[in-house]
């Protein structure tokens, strides 16, 4: 599955294909949250992206964990970092600018897990997955306590996965991997100081939002449904924003179809129906299938 999202927003566009007794994902390169479908046809679709909550950026900078002392910097790394962490967050394109250069000239500061993080959320809001995965391959090799950076990365790697490339597999264990260990260390994090107690509420469910989806749609590219609806529950009820992530409840529809929970997969349909986004008319039809189905077989018990 590969994600399309519109340059400055949060949206993706999603193909996920049910076929008879099988999941066909199909996503062109993209991130995700929001998209479009088609359902119950063996042929793939291209949609426009719609629009999404720009307050779901990734919140990688105030979470890391470690603490180690950075070797000293020069008044003129000083004045480069300042430049990057005063450019409003406003001018992605800029952002990018400055703390690329700042890497390239700087490349062993002690600022720049900073600028990986930056960069992280920058390459995510501009649709740049190649250079996200590597700024934050980057960052987990110096912060291996870096959740909300591998949040990111689980979610967009599971989200633009292509099963065709030589390293899907290994991309896919990449994704479980990073998944699981943001979901483990996101507990654990003390709160910075900079944050009041409910903005790092926020970041944490944030964080486990993209964690928990990204490790549900891994478990559902490998045909694991019943490992998936647990994960894509729980990236739902971390969600804290007033509009939550339609693909999550989308595919939890999915896994539900695909574990016989025909109800549960009617009601995952219809909340993400109720979002606004380019999923919106294929929930609707996936919701109408899965009570349909229910009427004439039965379901799993739950």
């Amino acid at each position: 599955m590969a994600t399309k999202m519109t340059p400055g927003t949060n949206a993706a566009r999603l193909a996920i294909l049910v076929c008879g007794g099988s999941v066909i994902f199909a996503l062109t390169p993209n991130l995700a949250r929001g998209g479009q479908a088609a359902q119950g046809q063996p042929t793939q679709q291209q949609q426009t992206p719609a629009p999404a909550d720009k307050d779901k950026q990734p919140t990688a900078a105030p979470l890391s964990m470690d603490t180690a002392p950075p070797p000293a910097s020069s008044p003129e790394e000083d004045a480069a970092y300042k430049a990057v962490v005063d450019t409003p967050q406003t001018d992605a394109a800029k952002r990018i600018q400055l703390a690329e250069a700042f890497l390239q000239k700087y490349p062993t500061s002690r600022y720049r897990a900073t600028m990986y993080q930056t960069l992280v959320s920058e390459y995510f809001a501009t649709q740049q997955v190649p250079k996200l995965l590597d700024a934050a391959d980057k960052e987990v090799q110096l912060n291996p306590n870096d959740a909300p950076v591998m949040a990111v990365a689980a979610q967009t790697i599971a989200r633009s996965y292509d099963a065709k490339s030589p390293d899907a597999a290994q991309n896919l264990d990449k994704a479980e991997q990073y998944s699981k260990r943001a979901i483990e260390i996101t507990p654990t994090l003390p709160k910075p100081a900079n944050l009041t107690d409910d903005a790092f509420t926020v970041a944490k469910n944030d964080t486990l939002e993209m964690a928990h989806g990204g490790l549900g749609l891994v478990y559902l590219r490998r045909a694991k449904y019943a490992e998936a609806v647990p994960e894509l529950e729980a990236a739902i009820k971390s969600n804290t924003h007033p509009q939550p992530d339609p693909v999550n409840f989308y595919l939890l529809g999915v896994a539900d179809m695909h574990t016989s929970h025909f109800d549960a997969a009617t009601v995952a349909f219809n909340k993400c129906a109720e979002i606004q986004s380019s999923l919106q008319n294929n929930c609707k039809a996936s919701a109408d299938a899965a009570k349909k189905q229910g009427a004439t077989q039965l379901s799993a018990p739950k």
